[in-house]
């Protein structure tokens, strides 16, 4: 439809007048040229075009603003007891004032007051979302969190803050319970990521038949059993995160090689998908495992290795940072008090020789355990020598206590100790310490993550 100057300026008239906000146009000396209906109703005034604006409106600024050419926004102005807030802007042409355009936003400030109020509140319950969604999805420890003053852990702990910076691949290693998993989340937490999600995969405790659709997801229909509409895997949930890959040297072959190309491509193909999903994450790995042994047997892929080895932590364990011990311990008790409810408001000076001397196999993770186990046997307040039972400590102690716990408490504890007994007669392989115990791998893992919790 082609409109004719009439039918336009018709258009502009029903436009101007049934504008929501009050709204009047006046010449560069303040003559109302144009009034709307809303400002009308407001001033309760009908006849009023071609009068000065000053006897029409209290407190106008429109005539000063036709005289200087500077528009005024957000103004207030005081309009029959109310606070407005006001827009007054000159229109100009050939750099001359041509008129006045005066709009009013609020007729009330208190309705300005009210909005403000509520975008307040909607910014309240965003901030509220955003620490509940890093909560859930997020890193749980940070930098500061990792316990340790010995050398190794502060010049481990500054490498850690300085890699976090970049996008780089990293690679984890360390005995079982050195605390690889902290590090990882602390790379997370400081590296330009921290606001998108922190995920972690077991590699060791999927069994093999699930890991590729845990991993990279499947479509619907994909095999019997798929959720309809198909599931995202963990990569395409960590988008624009990062993921953790865990025990990575227990992954199998085939999926060693379908990880390298979700390196390399930038990209991950679901089970029975036809295209693929481009991804944005960042890869940690971590592994208790000796990478260039597993090299040299066909279990690790050379290929992978170099690839995810381009930048390495080696965390180093509980007997090469004994000086770490009295934080470590005080830490430690401090959280066993929450979750036991048992506190141990002094510590024998004997209890720190016997802590020294032992080797720590399981590190943190069973120092953490030695120190719950002590807490239980604590006949008052104070953590004595006796009360820490070790593998070296052959002789039953000379004031020892006879505890009887529950049956199922009992059976945990068994249970723990057999995790324990087996992981050091593996050398710390999980996968080794499930032969011995002639129960799967996945079991292991599951009553691993029910017993031991990582430090």
């Amino acid at each position: 439809m082609d409109w004719s100057l009439q039918q336009m300026s018709k258009l502009l008239e029903v436009v101007f007048e049934n504008a929501h906000e009050p709204t009047i146009v006046t010449d560069k000396d303040g003559k109302i040229l144009l009034l709307n209906r809303s400002y009308r109703e407001f001033l309760n005034v009908q006849d009023v075009i071609g009068k000065p604006v000053t006897e029409v409106i209290e407190n106008t600024r429109m005539h000063i603003v036709g005289q200087a050419g500077v528009a005024e926004i957000a103004d207030i102005q005081r309009i029959k007891g109310q606070n407005m807030i006001a827009h007054r802007i000159p229109i100009m042409y050939e750099g001359k004032v041509l008129a006045v355009l005066g709009t009013v936003l609020f007729q009330d400030v208190q309705e300005l007051t009210a909005l403000a109020a509520m975008v307040d509140q909607l910014k309240d319950e965003l901030t509220f979302y955003k620490k509940e969604l890093r909560r859930r999805l997020g890193a749980t420890y940070h930098i500061d969190q990792i316990v340790g003053y010995s050398q190794k852990m502060q010049e481990l702990k500054q490498f850690s803050q300085k890699v976090a910076k970049s996008d780089s691949t990293v690679l984890i290693t360390g005995e079982s319970g050195t605390g690889k998993e902290l590090f990882a989340h602390a790379i997370h937490a400081e590296s330009k990521r921290k606001m998108g999600p922190f995920i972690r995969v077991n590699c060791a405790a999927i069994p093999d038949t699930l890991l590729e659709s845990e991993l990279f997801g499947y479509e619907e229909g994909a095999f019997t059993g798929a959720v309809r509409r198909g599931k995202k895997g963990k990569f395409e949930l960590a988008n624009h995160g990062t993921i953790l890959l865990d025990e990575i040297g227990d992954m199998p072959l085939p999926l060693q090689a379908k990880l390298l190309r979700v390196l390399q491509e930038k990209e991950v193909e679901r089970v029975g998908a036809v295209r693929t999903t481009p991804i944005d994450v960042r890869v940690i790995a971590s592994t208790n495992q000796d990478l260039l042994a597993s090299i040299k047997e066909g279990k690790f892929r050379a290929d992978l290795y170099y690839r995810l080895n381009v930048v390495s932590l080696s965390i180093p364990p509980l007997r090469e940072r004994l000086e770490d011990l009295p934080e470590l311990v005080s830490n430690l008790l401090k959280q066993l008090a929450k979750s036991t409810g048992v506190t141990a408001k002094a510590i024998d000076d004997d209890v720190w020789g016997v802590l020294k001397s032992y080797s720590w196999p399981g590190n943190v993770r069973e120092l953490r355990n030695v120190l719950e186990r002590a807490l239980h046997l604590m006949e008052d307040d104070v953590l004595k020598k006796e009360h820490v039972c070790l593998p070296a400590a052959s002789e039953e102690p000379a004031h020892s206590v006879t505890v009887v716990r529950p049956l199922k408490e009992t059976l945990e504890f068994a249970e723990r100790e057999a995790l324990r007994q087996a992981m050091r007669a593996a050398g710390g392989n999980k996968q080794e310490a499930a032969k011995l115990l002639h129960i799967s791998k996945s079991t292991f893992y599951e009553k691993w993550e029910k017993y031991q919790m990582d430090q």
